[in-house]
């Protein structure tokens, strides 16, 4: 049925009006990581009356006005000095480290449990989704010492490894789901062609599922991303994620919001660019299943 002009404006300004109440607090918080302290407590608040700076960045990162790395500068307020380009690395492999770990391993494990038929698959299934209803803290002080007699704490392989475990159940179900939507049909005739399991899976399902698998290590890299439990509990000073970090701008002589700002603004663009980069995949792994025959 054709909408009238009326009804197709009200659609169009009620698709800006849910874009602009969730891009605020985005913009708001990344103007504040441009700011003075008097102007971040100003009142009433200046959205764009304030002479931008980036001195927060340049104390946060060690930056120079040449943006050379490898300085660091005393924070006021803040009580020490923040060094953070070293954090953002460590989030950086950290996140994309588990992410492969977790889609290597969950992508086979989905294919498995979509196309195979065996004694207690759906127990098992059962069992990958309760382990999402565990608390992490139930499991965080049992890990930190096995973990410290591994020699794990504060190395990246401990890190990926919690991360990637973290991240499974959830991708081994949402992959579940998708190879569901890829038809069956498909692998029986390729079986009766000849091929084997592995080049139905390597050469047809997979890419297949590109859409699918790209949506599912979105979410496992910005759980990895922003994930704070793990990170507190086996990191110590040899790596931290940036969520662990950010909670040092938090000291006893007051919050250094400036600083803040500009380390969490600084934190979405690896994210972003992470969606950039599959957003043609991310689109379609979004919309897989939607319509049904």
């Amino acid at each position: 049925m054709p909408q009238s002009k009326s009804m197709r404006i009200f659609r169009t300004l009620a698709g800006w009006l849910v874009v602009a109440f969730f891009f605020f607090p985005i913009f708001f918080w990344t103007s504040v990581a441009f700011r003075d302290a008097k102007d971040i407590f100003s009142w009433p608040p200046k959205f764009f009356e304030f002479e931008p700076t980036v001195r927060n960045f340049e104390q946060v990162f060690g930056i120079s006005l040449g943006f050379g790395f490898g300085t660091q500068e005393t924070v006021n307020p803040g009580g020490g000095n923040f060094y953070m380009a070293p954090r953002l690395w460590d989030s950086i492999v950290v996140a994309s480290m588990s992410t492969v770990l977790a889609i290597m391993v969950a992508t086979l494990a989905a294919y498995c449990l979509s196309r195979m038929q065996f004694r207690g698959r759906h127990e098992f299934v059962n069992w990958v989704l309760s382990t999402r209803m565990m608390p992490p803290v139930a499991v965080a002080i049992p890990m930190f010492f096995i973990f410290k007699q591994l020699n794990l704490l504060d190395t990246y392989l401990g890190l990926i490894l919690v991360h990637g475990l973290m991240n499974l159940p959830l991708a081994v179900l949402l992959l579940k789901s998708f190879f569901d939507d890829i038809p069956a049909e498909i692998d029986e005739s390729a079986l009766l062609d000849g091929a084997s399991r592995w080049t139905i899976f390597k050469r047809i399902v997979l890419p297949m599922a590109k859409g699918g698998i790209a949506a599912s290590a979105v979410l496992c890299f910005i759980f990895s991303w922003t994930e704070f439990l793990f990170a507190l509990t086996l990191t110590q000073t040899g790596i931290k994620t940036v969520p662990v970090v950010s909670s040092t701008f938090v000291t006893s002589i007051g919050t250094a919001w400036g600083n803040m700002a500009a380390l969490g603004a600084a934190a979405i663009v690896p994210a972003f660019i992470v969606v950039l980069l599959v957003q043609r995949h991310l689109v379609r792994g979004l919309t897989m299943g939607s319509l049904k025959q």
